[in-house]
Formats: structure tokens, C-alpha cells, sequence
């Protein structure tokens, strides 16, 4: 769709300004730098299995768990130097379990069919993103003012994964506050990409993308309310998904939501194989798994199929890249060539509006008229809130101990931008509405993950709405599952978006174990060389 007379003049103005804050970047904090750019080969092949099977292994006692969980923790010891992804481990403690379950298997009289019926990942290594509560670990995502801060207590999903026999091994790292799309912060440091060392793994949930990817952990838990499950699983080449609002429990993870934020944020599983993704959220939702009927079988060749190929052309956001358009036509193709189904080519109008109207929603007051916790209070959490401006002058003398990104977001959050508008609510209302009238009960839809693959480490503070593509689904309240569809010709993983109807979570769950049989999912990242290049 062509934009208008203003909207280009937009848009000029917009790349103008983020073309000079780049070369200001590149003058200013480009140096060249040695690289170590891949990392080690997977050498263990209990690391190329997925957890499902794993702890059937464990369970038929043909491996024990303490191998299992030894294995991880030598994958996490050779590749985290080199990622920073996991912040804070639990290694020993992590050992000691490992050791009872083995214990508990050679003891239970009931056999296999008992434990895997009663703990389901008995004995099987997790990794926690680190705004989630995991008792006697570090709570402060990434925020330097919660230096110190451990968590009393587990969140409920880190609580039903561990009572499911899950041994978690450490938390990994998010962007400062959860709210940007690289995890980046100055209490734990920078995250990096495992195809790349040089490029970011996405936020917030970055560094369970990273550590997934690089085979330092099966299975993980993020959270989402813009895409921090998706961007990360994108960048990384693995499985993610962003459940239904309100089936599994937000609680007891920082920051908390405030406004109507629960509206559009939820926990879900991320992993390597997408035979995972179902036991998991069955386990994650608790006494509300009963709500997504996940044990009913799905008919791939009976659902109805359609692909929005791009937004429309935001002016504020990135156009998705030819390599990431082909390949969604790829999986198109694939679709009507494997099942014998049609997919629709559709497009909505509204999706242009995609982050306006996700910044709009987001500052929406609760029943109560009670308006979401301003980020300058979270960041600024226990002591005052963060004066941004303030920050900002702090941080041109390198003395701020915030990011250049929470900074802007604190701002941005300041502005008239953020205010709801009747144009923006009644844009989001008729694109819910059609959403839902099209996917009903028995569709899904394919949409672009990002418009590009991983950017360079910090390369999103000048692209800084293309998040607008995952921020738009949070809005609209609907399950979605990334999945990863190979590399690109630079070696860096590619994917997609496969949305579905409220409740129908079930759908793109079993639209990603096609995809990973089709696409051949997970791809090991290449290995080790050293390079000199500016970053």
C-alpha cells in the first residue's frame, strides 16, 4: 500500500534522524575488535535430543539424569564465556537434584508409565529467564538498583515445571526492564548471538534464545508482551511460544504488570524441538490447560490457511527482506504441495498502525482507572524513579547506570506518541474484529517474525519499531508460535509467525512440528574462526 503525502515526509524525516544517530554511533563507538565469531561443535549427543525424549531416556534408566545434567552444564561452561547468556547458574544444587531423581527412578515401584504420567520432565535440565522468580536466585532484570535482589519465592510456571521433574540450572539474561528488544543491561552485561557473536539474540527473552540455540539448554521460559519470546526464538533458530492471555500465570515476575498489560502478556515455553512446546505449556498452565483442549488431536489438512506477507509499509518500521518474504512463500508453497490446502494471500490496512497502536494500548489505565507503573518508577526500583533526561546527559559521560534503550523508552513513554487516540482504538477494534471473523475456530495465519534477520549488537536503537510486527499480535490477544525455517546464505536463522484464533493454541503448536519436519528446525550454529571487523 503506498503512503501518503504526509506519511513520506514521515518517514524521510524519521530515516534522516535515525542515518544520523548511526553515523554518530560509528564515529563515536565503532573500533575494530577480535572476534571469536563461532563457537564450539556440539560434541555430546545428549545435547541433540529433545527434552520429551530425554526424560524418556531417563526414565528407561538407559541415562542417567546426572549425566544429563552434566552434559548441559559442560555445554553451558565452553559456550557462555563467549555468550554471557546465563547470568547466574545453580550448577551444584542442580547436580544434587539430578542425583535424586535418579535415586527416585530406582526406587519407584510403578515403572515408567507412573513417572512419566506423574513428572513428565523428570530429570530434565531448564534454563529461567531472570525476571522470573526462582527461589534463592537473582529477581532484578537486569536493573542495577536491584543488584542483590533474589527471589523468595518460584513464579507459578517455574513452580509447575519443576514439580513436572524440570532441574533448572541458572537464569539467563533480558534487556534492562524487559523492555527492549536487545538484552542488554549494566549490572549483568551484553548477550550475543551464537551464529554471531557480533549480533544481538533479541529481547527481552535473549538470553534463553542464545542459550538455547547454542545447545547450552533444551528447554526454557521466557515471557511476552512485544514479542520477547518471538524476537529472541527469531534471531536464534528455535521454537517459542506466546500462549493465549490469562492461561498461564504472570505472577511473580519483575517488573510486574500494571494497567491491562495482563491483556496482552503471557509466559510461554521456548525450545530446540517443537515436540516440546505442547508438554510444556500443558504443564505451565496449570488448572487452566483444560481451557486450550491440548490433548485434541489436529487435522492439519482441515484447518484453513493465510499469509500476510508484510504491515502494509509502515513508515516507522523496517520493510520485511526479500529472503524473509521467500521464504514465507516458501511455507506457503510447502502447505499446498504437502496437505492439499489453498492459502489465502490476505492483508489488513491497519497493520501500518502496528506499534502506534501497541504504544497506545499499552498505557491504557486498568478497570479501575488505575494507569500502568510508569518505566521511570521500575527502573529506578527500590530507590527514586529514573529522571531520563538526567540519565541522558549521565550517559554522554559514560557514568549513567542505565542503557542508551531505557533511557529512550522512558522518554519516548513521556510523550504524546503514547496517548490513546479514537483513530488508534477504533483501528485496533476493526483489526480485531477481522482477525477473529477470518481465523474462527480452524485458522492460522502466517506473518513475518521481524522484517530482518538478527541485527549487529545495538543496531535496533536505530530501527527501533520493528518490533511492531510481534508488538501487534500481544495487542490483538491471540496465541502465536515463531518457528525457525533454516539459514540464511550469511549462516543466520530465519522464520515465521503462525497465529491462531483465542484458546486454538493447539493449532500453531502442530503447525510448528510440521514446519520444523518440513524447514528441518533447529540448526546447529557454525564453528569456530576468528575475524577483525567493526562492530
Amino acid at each position: 500500500m503506498a503512503l501518503s503525502g504526509v506519511e513520506q515526509i514521515q518517514k524521510l524525516l524519521f530515516d534522516a534522524f535515525l542515518a544520523v544517530c548511526y553515523i554518530l554511533y560509528r564515529f563515536l563507538c565503532a573500533r575494530p575488535t577480535e572476534i571469536k565469531r563461532k563457537l564450539p561443535p556440539v560434541s555430546n549427543p545428549l545435547l541433540a535430543v529433545s527434552a520429551t525424549q530425554l526424560a524418556g531416556r531417563i526414565r528407561r534408566r538407559e541415562v542417567s539424569s546426572v549425566e544429563v545434567v552434566q552434559a548441559y552444564i559442560d555445554r553451558i561452561q565452553q559456550v557462555n564465556p563467549l555468550l554471557n547468556a546465563m547470568v547466574k547458574d545453580r550448577f551444584s544444587a542442580a547436580l544434587q537434584e539430578a542425583a535424586q531423581v535418579d535415586k527416585l527412578i530406582d526406587e519407584e515401584p510403578g515403572g515408567e508409565e507412573v513417572l512419566a504420567d506423574r513428572l513428565p520432565f523428570l530429570g530434565v535440565p531448564l534454563s529461567v529467564k531472570e525476571s522470573f522468580g526462582l527461589q534463592g536466585m537473582p529477581h532484578t532484570s537486569g536493573i542495577v538498583s536491584r543488584r542483590g535482589v533474589l527471589a523468595a519465592a518460584d513464579a507459578p510456571p517455574v513452580a509447575l515445571l519443576k514439580r513436572a521433574g524440570a532441574i533448572p540450572l541458572g537464569v539467563t539474561n533480558t534487556s534492562e526492564g524487559c523492555m527492549w528488544a536487545e538484552s542488554h543491561n549494566h549490572l549483568y552485561g551484553i548477550t550475543s548471538n551464537p551464529y554471531d557473536l557480533e549480533r544481538m539474540p533479541g529481547g527481552s527473552s535473549g538470553g534463553e534464545g542464545s542459550l538455547l540455540a547454542a545447545a547450552g539448554a533444551v528447554i526454557g521460559l521466557g515471557s511476552d508482551i512485544g514479542g520477547s519470546i518471538r524476537m529472541p526464538c527469531f534471531f536464534n533458530g528455535v521454537f517459542g511460544h506466546k500462549t493465549t492471555p490469562g492461561v498461564v500465570s504472570n505472577d511473580n515476575q519483575y517488573p510486574p504488570y500494571s494497567g491491562r498489560h495482563e491483556e496482552y502478556a503471557s509466559a510461554g515455553p521456548m525450545c530446540r524441538y517443537a515436540e516440546d512446546l505442547l508438554p510444556m505449556l500443558k504443564i505451565m498452565a496449570g488448572p487452566n490447560a483444560p481451557m486450550l483442549s491440548l490433548n485434541e488431536k489436529v487435522e492439519l489438512k482441515k484447518l484453513r490457511f493465510f499469509t500476510v506477507p508484510d504491515d502494509g509499509g509502515s513508515p516507522l518500521v523496517s520493510p520485511v527482506s526479500k529472503e524473509l518474504r521467500e521464504i514465507q512463500k516458501r511455507v506457503a508453497e510447502r502447505l499446498e504441495a504437502d496437505l492439499g490446502v489453498s492459502v489465502q494471500e490476505v492483508r489488513f490496512p491497519e497493520l501500518r498502525y502496528g506499534f502506534r497502536i501497541w504504544d497506545a494500548y499499552m498505557s491504557l489505565p486498568d478497570k479501575e482507572g488505575k494507569p500502568p507503573v510508569p518505566m521511570t518508577e521500575q527502573f529506578g526500583e527500590p530507590g527514586r524513579p529514573m529522571w531520563p533526561v538526567w540519565e541522558a546527559l549521565k550517559r554522554l559521560l559514560g557514568k549513567s547506570d542505565h542503557t542508551v534503550a531505557a533511557i529512550g523508552v522512558s522518554i519516548l513513554e513521556n510523550t504524546s506518541w503514547s496517548r490513546p487516540s479514537a483513530f488508534l482504538v477504533g483501528l485496533k477494534e476493526k483489526l480485531q474484529k477481522d482477525v477473529e471473523e477470518l481465523l474462527g475456530s480452524d485458522g492460522v495465519l502466517l506473518y513475518p517474525s521481524h522484517p530482518r534477520v538478527a541485527p549487529k549488537h545495538h543496531h535496533a536503537l536505530f530501527r527501533p519499531f520493528d518490533f511492531a510486527y510481534t508488538g501487534i499480535i500481544n495487542i490483538l490477544g491471540l496465541p502465536v508460535t515463531q518457528c525457525p525455517l533454516g539459514l540464511n546464505g550469511e549462516g543466520l536463522p530465519m522464520g515465521v509467525q503462525v497465529v491462531s484464533g483465542k484458546l486454538q493454541d493447539r493449532l500453531p503448536l502442530a503447525v510448528a512440528r510440521y514446519l520444523e519436519k518440513a524447514f528441518g528446525g533447529w540448526r546447529e550454529p557454525p564453528t569456530d574462526i576468528r575475524r577483525m571487523k567493526m562492530v
